[in-house]
């Protein structure tokens, strides 16, 4: 069938994917089963197409992982208005997003990771664009910081597709229902 866009992503109990000051080491269990792979090696496996901001770009290439581009092989695309020239599997891009989502969709390949930030995973929601939420809930009350979802005018539902839980998170899988 067509290839899916999926938000996987992980927050707090209270619904933040990130502290204050924009930082994630809090992204973690409980200790109870530390070497519990969790879903995203096999997630991973699924995409071949990974969309995100350049805020969560500029977090990744400087503060997480500097040694290299960490989704080498996978074609990112890193929505900006900023004139960079492509780096390796890297494309920067000012397409608009509906466009951008849309035309992916229809080409052939494997699933669409959207992985961040909230300002792009909210465009997309408004635009009824993410086929699968996939939202690791970290045993965490932060308290504040950058909240994964905005407010919006109107409700969307979901179903529950699936659950898993490791280490003291829970993988809550969702994808929308159909109007009635």
């Amino acid at each position: 069938g067509m290839r899916k866009t999926i938000l996987y992503i992980a927050m707090s109990l209270d619904g933040y994917i990130a502290d204050r000051d924009g930082g994630v080491a809090w992204l973690a269990g409980d200790g109870s089963s530390p070497d519990h792979p969790g879903s995203y090696p096999r997630f991973y496996e699924s995409i071949d197409t990974v969309i995100l901001g350049y805020a969560t770009y500029r977090q990744i290439v400087t503060e997480l992982f500097p040694d290299g581009w960490i989704y080498q092989g996978k074609t990112s695309y890193v929505l900006t208005h900023r004139r960079e020239r492509p780096a390796g599997d890297v494309i920067f891009t000012d397409e608009e997003i509906a466009g951008l989502i849309t035309r992916l969709k229809a080409a052939e390949g494997r699933d669409i990771w959207i992985c961040g930030g909230a300002d792009i995973v909210n465009q997309l929601i408004d635009r009824r664009l993410i086929d699968r939420y996939h939202l690791t809930i970290i045993p965490t009350i932060l308290g504040s910081g950058l909240r994964l979802f905005g407010t919006r005018d109107e409700e969307q539902r979901l179903r529950l597709v699936s659950t898993e839980t490791y280490n003291g998170m829970t993988d809550l899988v969702f994808e929308p229902r159909e109007p009635l």
